[in-house]
């Protein structure tokens, strides 16, 4: 029991209640308080009123307003951080998650019909790239080994709505200079042993002006040849004569015969879409590492729907490749070549400028030794000879400046190669290989890296001609200092960083000069 002092008055909501008290009993009618003299049997509720609450915000507002010490983390018009985070006004965009070699990620709002060309210029203001072209946005399924370069005009969200919900399957953002290749080296890409010999041929025409005229249209040679193809539910490989052709694509029953009765239809090209295998030995039990599949575009990725094929190297590989690409799209990739063409090479609002974008074509030898001033030396003879005298003065001017007494030889350590975009380290030959791979089989194309099995040396990678070339670098001394060399101690340089930046204006021992560095990009 709980002992009262005095009298105690308690409102209720107007309610009839009947309570007694120790002396006697006293009735209560729809009464609205209730006095008690000495004790009560239980605490009742209270009733919060109205007055109370305005009695509050009387106080409240009486209190002076406290100022906010950090505005610009409050304010989503001035924080950065917050507006990257909130989705954009506009309903119609949608949010695309992007990944960047080194397997971090970033999201990007976009429009719901942003394509492939896009979405990699966004990218590329983001990262802030040095140039806008010769970037691509990949298809990856690590978990098949899958990858496929989505054409500039695809829809990024029609594209992500073919995906499976369950699977690994991401975008990926990627150098890759081998778009287009085809239509600057026609000849290259398709050799002449691969184009079928049917009856729509032209006469008298060359190979080399028939892929040029079908370039021209927007069409593509018809290729035969030799695949290895995966057999369905099975670990072996059958060697099968294909024909790939604008109405699909055929294989033949007998040989390499192509009599209708011995041909098979295999696929339509329209729904149809080819990628690259990675890894093909150890996931599929290839033949051969120049693995491609096809599989139809809008259905999703199954192991089962795979047409898996393997070629005998990678110019049969490339071959066909992009012969599937140009009967698919046709035209449209034409259009694609000729947009990226016309591009600016710079980034918007920005003055950088890409140096190597001018074509070689429009680069000319010339003589300034005469007194009349500069001429075009017409002669490829006198070019060359005079690009070899450039060479050795090159030489000799940074022998003698090498052996100035006052040189600091500190201003330029030996390890500036380190931090350099070219320089990969400690990668494997294989690794390598498939770094350059990935960002396009173009000539020019190179990296450097340790080399494995000599120590203090170092290995130029190169591509050339749609192959790997590896050159050795050998650390050389010479007077008390040292050098480095690839051809035997006859053209020396203080450094990789001056190696590099010989030959990418002299060929030198190289079958092409450098020109693009193998970069791995991080958004």
């Amino acid at each position: 029991m709980m002992e009262v002092a005095g009298p105690w008055t308690e409102v209720f909501d107007g309610s009839d209640r009947k309570e007694a008290s120790e002396d006697g009993a006293q009735t209560l009618l729809s009464g609205s308080s209730l006095t008690l003299a000495s004790s009560a049997r239980r605490s009742q509720p209270i009733l919060i009123t109205s007055n109370r609450v305005k009695s509050v915000d009387s106080l409240s507002s009486s209190i002076p307003p406290i100022p906010n010490p950090f505005p610009e983390l409050c304010s989503p018009s001035k924080s950065p951080v917050l507006i990257s985070s909130l989705p954009p006004p506009s309903s119609d965009k949608h949010l695309v998650k992007v990944f960047g070699e080194d397997n971090q990620s970033r999201s990007v709002w976009v429009c719901v019909r942003a394509t492939a060309r896009d979405v990699c210029h966004m990218l590329v203001q983001t990262a802030h790239c040095s140039d806008q072209e010769n970037w691509a946005l990949l298809e990856v399924h690590p978990t098949i080994g899958l990858e496929r370069c989505l054409e500039d005009h695809e829809v990024v969200l029609d594209v992500q709505a073919t995906w499976s919900l369950k699977g690994d399957t991401r975008l990926v953002f990627r150098k890759n200079y081998a778009k287009y290749e085809f239509f600057r080296k026609p000849v290259l890409f398709f050799p002449e042993t691969m184009i079928s010999d049917s009856a729509d041929v032209g006469k008298g025409m060359t190979s080399s002006q028939l892929i040029q005229n079908l370039l021209r249209s927007g069409t593509c040679p018809e290729i035969q040849g030799f695949l290895h193809v995966k057999e369905p539910n099975r670990k072996t490989w059958k060697k099968v004569y294909f024909f790939l052709r604008r109405s699909g694509l055929y294989c033949s029953t007998k040989g390499s015969s192509k009599e209708p009765r011995h041909l098979q239809y295999v696929a339509e090209l329209e729904d149809l879409n080819v990628y690259t295998v990675v890894n093909s030995r150890k996931l599929y039990g290839a033949p051969a590492d120049f693995t491609f599949c096809i599989k139809p575009s809008k259905n999703p990725v199954r192991v089962q729907d795979l047409k898996i094929l393997c070629a005998e190297n990678e110019q049969t590989r490339t071959c066909w490749t992009s012969a599937f690409r140009l009967f698919k799209h046709g035209k449209q990739l034409q259009c694609n070549y000729q947009l990226s063409k016309s591009a600016p090479h710079s980034l918007e609002g920005t003055n950088l400028t890409d140096g190597k974008s001018k074509s070689e074509a429009s680069l000319v030898a010339m003589d300034f030794s005469g007194k009349a001033g500069g001429r075009v030396i017409q002669s490829p003879m006198e070019a060359q000879n005079a690009e070899r005298e450039e060479g050795r003065a090159w030489r000799r001017r940074e022998a003698l400046r090498c052996s100035l007494p006052n040189l600091n030889s500190g201003a330029r350590p030996s390890s500036i190669h380190k931090t350099q975009p070219w320089f990969h380290g400690g990668v494997s030959r294989k690794e390598a290989q498939r770094l350059i791979e990935k960002q396009g089989l173009v000539d020019g194309m190179f990296l450097i890296r340790d080399s494995q099995q000599h120590a203090q040396c170092f290995v130029l990678s190169l591509c050339y001609q749609l192959k790997t070339k590896h050159y050795l670098v050998i650390p050389c001394e010479d007077g008390g200092r040292k050098y480095f060399t690839m051809d035997d101690g006859l053209t020396l340089f203080i450094d990789l960083l001056q190696l590099v930046e010989f030959h990418q204006i002299n060929r030198g021992i190289l079958p092409v000069c450098l020109k693009h560095p193998c970069v791995c990009v991080a958004l």
